[in-house]
């Protein structure tokens, strides 16, 4: 998966699964301050990557996600 087709799923996703608008998620966009992401909804985040990879996501590597480019990264490096 490239990082682009990461960043397009992560998109998708985000749209349907928190109802946040298309045009709000950009690469530097916050997940808790610009998309108003709370930890919740981070747990729920984890576990839909999980799904969606078939690969554990440590704690430790969703902790350093902040922004959408963060969550590209992890996204891709999953699929690798």
């Amino acid at each position: 998966m490239t990082r682009e087709e990461a960043f397009i799923r992560i998109k998708t996703d985000l749209v349907e699964i928190f109802e946040i608008e298309p045009e709000k998620i950009v690469p530097e966009a916050t997940l808790m301050d610009d998309l108003e992401l709370d930890s919740i909804d981070g747990v729920d985040m984890m576990v839909h990557l999980q799904e969606l990879t078939g690969k554990k996501v440590a704690p430790e590597q969703f902790e350093s996600v902040k922004t959408i480019d963060d969550l590209t990264g992890l996204v891709k490096t999953l699929y690798e």
